[in-house]
């Protein structure tokens, strides 16, 4: 009978009953190995697919899902935030990198750089540590529920927040020349408004008045603060001339 290599406890399966560890054979050719970890790690599977076709198409249906202790189907969403900010910022930081946010007076050898290396470095931390704030800000909104339930629902509608931006970011630039991407940035952007507003009518029951009324109020403080934290924070991090023109202007 196999051991676990942990604790030596006999296994009956892919876990330990003991300790939990999964049984997992080093000895595989390392395609195999690396296949594992990345199911493992990103979770490719059908549980992600699943995922993100909830996130996207019902707003609220994953959080709702998740605090009513169906969790197994579906990523959990301190992974689905990490994968997803992850992914914008490698994609944000390349697109300010080529100068998509450069206004007049700058140039891409000179500020570019220094723009990428703060949304690439600084702006993570700093968005991460307004996950709970945005939170409160929940909380604040409807209170009945508890803070930990509007964590959960912080997490993935910064998620789903982050996966549209990925899109809206690196057209900054073609938005200020070509008309059908502003018509496409501006889209998307509404969609993510909206987002907010069904994805509140959902999870809290309230109607759709007072879920759109909560939503901009909600909006407009959270991207106040998030503006006046990041710009704060760029004047300790960038020299000012390759500041960032939406913290300044």
């Amino acid at each position: 009978m196999k051991r676990c290599q942990n604790c030596d406890t006999p296994l009956e399966g892919p876990f330990c009953p003991q300790c939990g560890q999964r049984d997992i054979d080093l000895e595989r050719p390392l395609p195999e190995l690396f296949g594992e970890v990345a199911r493992e790690s990103l979770d490719v599977d059908g549980r992600a697919m699943r995922t993100l076709r909830i996130l996207f198409r019902r707003p609220g249906m994953l959080t709702t899902e998740y605090l009513s202790g169906r969790r197994q189907r579906y990523t959990p969403p301190f992974r689905l935030y990490l994968i997803f900010s992850l992914s914008f910022f490698v994609v944000a930081a390349w697109a300010v990198g080529q100068g998509v946010l450069l206004h007049s007076g700058q140039t891409l050898e000179a500020d570019a750089p220094g723009q990428a290396r703060f949304i690439s470095d600084d702006l993570p931390r700093l968005m991460f540590l307004f996950l709970p704030v945005f939170a409160l800000l929940l909380k604040v909104a409807f209170r009945q529920r508890l803070y930990f339930d509007h964590l959960i629902h912080s997490l993935h509608i910064h998620s789903a927040a982050y996966v549209v931006l990925i899109f809206v970011l690196p057209m900054e630039d073609l938005a200020n020349r070509l008309w059908w991407a502003l018509i496409l940035q501006f889209s998307l952007t509404f969609y993510l408004l909206a987002y907010l507003v069904i994805s509140l009518q959902h999870v809290y029951g309230s109607s759709w008045r007072a879920a759109a009324a909560k939503a901009i109020g909600i909006l407009f403080v959270y991207m106040t603060l998030v503006a006046g934290a990041s710009e704060a924070l760029s004047h300790l991090t960038m020299s000012g001339s390759d500041a960032l023109p939406f913290l300044t202007d």
